[in-house]
């Protein structure tokens, strides 16, 4: 079974990279890295294609050993689920049930958790504040308050954004490798709890 499904990753893999009609993002809200393979999924016209495209000849399935997919600067895996149980611990131990992500500096997610007892949506709510962090290289909530002083802001925000606090940066070695972001804990204003907790993951 684990090679089944392994042989069909591969081929998700390879016509992600080899044919022209992969989809998506799934569209301006989608988040990063939230990219529809081209098969097993319903379209837009209802049909319900099973099996994957055939793969051009010479095509390169991705194998043991190949470089890297992703090259973007970001915390380590470990490092990442260790911020985001930081944060999240810290929003427990405060009252609140919250949804942490630890992304990339694309915004990609490296870990995600929800406590206990919390909306399975916060995580991704939290991916929304992280983009905004990671496009205005401060915190969501330094970035909510500049838009308000200065609408011309507006040019980096996307429709994938939650311009709220509770993001912050990642930074290492003097750049921004990713960004931290809390959602779920509730309070006025709108996100600095949030945004303290996810702080509280940075303090390790």
């Amino acid at each position: 079974m684990k090679y089944a499904l392994g042989a069909v990753a591969l081929l998700i893999a390879g016509a992600a990279v080899a044919m022209p009609f992969h989809e998506i993002p799934a569209g301006p809200r989608a988040l990063p890295g939230d990219r529809l393979p081209p098969f097993a999924m319903l379209t837009d016209g209802g049909e319900l294609p099973l099996d994957p495209p055939p793969l051009p000849p010479g095509t390169h399935l991705p194998a043991p050993g190949d470089p890297p997919e992703s090259t973007a600067p970001a915390p380590s895996l470990k490092q990442a689920t260790r911020m985001a149980q930081a944060a999240l611990d810290d929003c427990t131990r405060r009252g609140f049930r919250v949804g942490v992500a630890v992304v990339d500096s694309a915004g990609e997610a490296r870990a995600m958790l929800t406590a206990d007892g919390a909306d399975g949506s916060h995580v991704f709510v939290a991916m929304r504040k992280a983009a905004v962090a990671l496009a205005f290289g401060s915190t969501s909530g330094e970035a909510h308050e500049a838009l308000r002083h200065d609408p011309a802001l507006k040019a980096k925000v996307t429709p994938a954004m939650f311009v709220e606090g509770g993001a912050v940066p990642i930074h290492a070695n003097g750049r921004i490798i990713g960004a931290i972001a809390v959602s779920g804990a509730a309070g006025i204003p709108v996100g600095h709890q949030d945004e303290v907790c996810a702080a509280a993951g940075l303090k390790l």
